[in-house]
């Protein structure tokens, strides 16, 4: 009985319990591992509630004092590796407050007061949230500079628009690249949305029901850098559906990098030969000297599955769940640190592969005389000019580049009298329409890849999103 009592004195909630906790279940309740993560958080958030707690006369002036001095001697503990994080303590907040009790003793056990691991916790993981969408908005700038970059740098050279994989239209180069500018900037939005939504304090709600303490919310959420507090005490320790709407935007961006990242490699190869990934960013094989694999292309969209399984983890632990609080949100952390780390390190080598690639324009203009490209432009002049219907001059022009698939030629290559004998309205002007820069040239509408329209819409991308 007497090791039963020491077991449980060592336990900040053991009072009511006769038995120690079994080795197993110590092991198995514990979050140290990865939630210590969030020791920075849980300082301040501290620091902030036994300030409130001073200013609202519920622990003395000279309590706070001591407990601030306590908690950034902790600080400084951990972040110079000399602090002791023990599994029996079970979590970050318990590790610290036991410490802090070690380091100024009574005063220490004030600091809870007003509070539950319930609401510390959901505060601690949303101002960790908060700072990790900073800085992954931080990356998705720096890539939407070295794509900005990149498109003013080749906004006039010329390559296939592809649908299904197949030659398209003609489109250029800085115009591709533009595109991701656009999607990374719907991508960066999501996560300002999600921001501005996840940043209300919980701290205050305690287990569920809120404190008879007459605590000031409003002076911890300001000091916290929250634009206000919950407005619901079983609400803000039962909810984790901002952690679910951040998996979300992290899921979207992780789209958008496999998309990029398939496209360098598909570039990357011999068949298209439109790019040369630096060999910072590629690897050899263990058997043939010859090989540049693009591992980490390949690498960034795999991890899209990593990202996307987060999220599925996530949601399945909270689909169910009755309010208010139960330890499956223990369960909530691992996926979220894992999604951030994965997206910060996929963002990080997608700017290094962007910025150090380098572009066959040669390869990629070869590959515009192949697969008729410029085919939609020949039917647009015949409605236009020739005033046929559209679905008449598309037969026609389906006619034409059959005859030049016969013929193992471009477009360019026919001679009108061919052209006559599929119809023969067709007059010799139709002859200009088929020049590949003839065709760019002319997509002037709003959006479109004439290089002009191009110029400035680099210059309108500068001023949106750098």
């Amino acid at each position: 009985m007497r090791r039963n009592k020491k077991n449980n004195k060592s336990k900040i909630w053991g009072g009511r319990f006769t038995s120690p906790t079994d080795k197993v279940m110590v092991i198995f309740n514990a979050s140290i591992d990865f939630d210590k993560k969030l020791y920075l958080q849980d300082i301040e958030g501290s620091l902030a509630h036994a300030e409130m707690l001073a200013k609202q006369k519920i622990i003395l002036k000279k309590d706070f004092i001591e407990i601030k001095s306590g908690l950034l001697k902790i600080k400084k503990e951990i972040e110079n590796n000399t602090f002791k994080f023990k599994t029996e303590l079970e979590d970050i907040h318990m590790n610290i407050e036991s410490r802090l009790i070690e380091i100024v003793g009574e005063a220490g056990k004030k600091l809870h007061t007003a509070r539950s691991r319930n609401d510390q916790v959901v505060t601690d993981l949303k101002m960790w949230v908060r700072n990790e969408i900073d800085k992954i908005n931080y990356l998705i700038k720096q890539v939407q500079e070295i794509l900005i970059i990149q498109a003013e740098n080749y906004y006039d050279v010329l390559m296939p628009g592809y649908t299904h994989l197949q030659v398209a239209q003609p489109i250029s180069l800085g115009h591709h690249f533009l595109a991701y500018v656009e999607m990374f900037g719907r991508d960066s939005s999501r996560l300002i949305d999600c921001r501005k939504r996840l940043n209300e304090c919980p701290l205050g709600a305690a287990a569920l029901a809120g404190t008879s303490y007459p605590i000031d919310r409003n002076f911890v959420s300001k000091k916290l850098r929250f634009d206000c507090p919950t407005r619901n005490s079983i609400d803000s320790v039962s909810s984790r559906d901002f952690a679910v709407e951040y998996l979300s935007c992290l899921c979207m961006i992780s789209t958008n990098i496999s998309r990029i990242s398939e496209e360098l490699i598909l570039w990357s190869t011999e068949r298209f030969n439109f790019i040369k990934l630096d060999e910072k960013y590629t690897t050899g094989s263990s058997i043939m000297p010859q090989k540049r694999n693009p591992d980490a292309a390949e690498l960034a969209r795999g991890k899209f599955s990593r990202v996307m399984g987060n999220l599925i983890n996530l949601m399945s632990i909270f689909k169910g769940l009755p309010l208010a609080y139960s330890k499956d949100l223990q369960e909530d952390k691992e996926p979220i640190f894992d999604s951030s780390k994965t997206i910060k390190q996929c963002l990080i080598n997608l700017a290094g592969m962007l910025e150090t690639s380098k572009i066959n324009k040669i390869e990629m203009f070869k590959a515009l005389n192949k697969g008729y490209p410029t085919a939609t432009d020949l039917a647009d002049y015949l409605v236009t000019n020739l005033n046929f219907t559209f679905r008449d001059a598309h037969e026609i022009t389906g006619k034409i580049v059959l005859l030049a698939e016969k013929k193992e030629c471009s477009l360019e290559e026919l001679t009108i009298d061919e052209l006559k004998k599929i119809d023969n309205k067709i007059d010799s002007k139709a002859l200009n329409v088929l020049s590949i820069n003839s065709s760019i040239s002319k997509k002037n509408s709003f959006g479109g890849t004439s290089p002009r329209l191009v110029k400035k819409a680099i210059s309108d991308a500068k001023k949106r999103y750098l």
